[in-house]
């Protein structure tokens, strides 16, 4: 297990020590062990996690998007499952999927769960390649070492997993395994204020994450600018699209919520092999922002025609010589990065523990309903 200690002035620390009673309590019933690879910093623990992948069998993080930011560039395509107890100051990964949020012990149960029975989901992830040197230069950093392992899995115990220190080309040559400098995200790329919004609010001194996100989209729609993008766009049908964008947000969605429950991305499916780009289509009035906002909080985003939306594969993000310069990128709260950046959808790559009875529920496969949303905003 990997917990975020500093998180919330430190009172996080409490919360990670509980969470791992609970589960060496669970572990000693049900015959696993636990052991905290939590280090001093985001890369140390995202560090220890590569470094010892050879010797656990599942990871469980303990925090918010953040954490979950770190969970699957530790283990996503590795084929090692990835746990998660969602009580950080943002858990908008976690509330997207339904699952438990602010509520360790269920989530600790459900967890244990998924490890006794092996039982999981398997979920979408957006890969981001940087063209320049700037995932090396991100606060975030990047991989240092490269892990040298390989995943065998079998009918009798599908989550093992065996040092094969020689093998690193295979594991690396199948499809999604992240290079040098790659970047996993579960939920949110965010590109223009989305990111300023996020940035505002990780150094909030509010105490609750909700009143941090809304303080700071307030704060934010004060300055608000219109960035310069290019996008050249692989669509789910495999024609391309290429456009300059000026816009105060563009957002590559994995996930539907962002800011602690703002639905940015109510379209998006977890396990549908696609990403949606989201951006506003104009510098906004601010009964227009407003009307936005409650709409998003509503789940209804895309009833604003302020929206443009596109369903895609691949989208390639460049500066365009249009508007002000984009901020750093952020993915999941976390700091990224500066463009140019490919970024791909990789589909169902992530295992995620889920309860028995959860994956043989499956994802919810609203696409009907998704469909009926659409049409009903006049998305055509």
């Amino acid at each position: 297990m990997i917990g975020n200690p500093v998180a919330d002035r430190g009172q996080a620390a409490g919360i990670s020590a509980a969470v791992g009673a609970m589960l060496r309590w669970f572990g000693r019933r049900h015959g696993f062990d636990v052991f905290d690879m939590t280090g001093i910093s985001y890369q140390d623990s995202l560090d220890n996690a590569r470094r010892q992948l050879g010797s656990y069998d599942a990871l469980i993080v303990v925090g918010g998007d953040g954490m979950v930011n770190l969970g699957v560039n530790a283990v996503g395509s590795c084929g090692i499952p990835l746990g998660i107890v969602a009580v950080g100051s943002g858990n908008d990964f976690a509330r997207g999927l339904r699952l438990p949020v602010g509520h360790p012990a269920e989530s600790v149960r459900g967890i244990v769960g998924g490890l006794v029975c092996a039982t999981s989901l398997e979920v979408d992830l957006g890969r981001v390649r940087f063209h320049t040197s700037a995932a090396d230069t991100s606060k975030a950093g990047s991989a240092s070492r490269p892990i040298r392992r390989c995943i065998r899995e079998s009918a009798s115990s599908p989550f093992h997993v065996e040092d094969c220190a020689d093998a690193y080309s295979t594991v690396r040559s199948r499809e999604g395994f992240p290079r040098p400098g790659d970047r996993y995200f579960a939920g949110m790329l965010s590109c223009g204020i989305d990111a300023s919004i996020n940035d505002r609010a990780n150094h909030s001194a509010l105490p609750n994450g909700a009143l941090r996100y809304v303080a700071a989209v307030a704060r934010e729609l004060l300055h608000l600018r219109q960035y310069g993008y290019h996008v050249s766009l692989e669509l789910p049908d495999g024609r391309l699209e290429d456009r300059d964008i000026a816009t105060p947000l563009l957002t590559v969605a994995n996930s539907r919520h962002i800011g602690d429950g703002i639905a940015i991305s109510p379209y998006s499916r977890f396990d549908d092999g696609l990403l949606d780009l989201i951006w506003v289509k104009h510098m906004p009035s601010v009964v227009e922002c407003v009307h936005a906002i409650t709409l998003a909080y509503r789940g209804q985003t895309m009833k604003s025609a302020l929206f443009g939306w596109r369903r895609v594969r691949r989208v390639d993000i460049t500066r365009a010589n249009i508007g002000a310069r984009p901020p750093m990128l952020m993915m999941d709260g976390e700091y990224a990065g500066d463009l140019p950046v490919r970024v791909d959808a990789i589909g169902r790559v992530l295992r995620l523990l889920v309860p028995p009875a959860v994956a043989r529920r499956g994802l919810l496969r609203d696409d009907a309903d998704i469909d009926r949303r659409v049409r009903e905003d006049v998305r055509g």
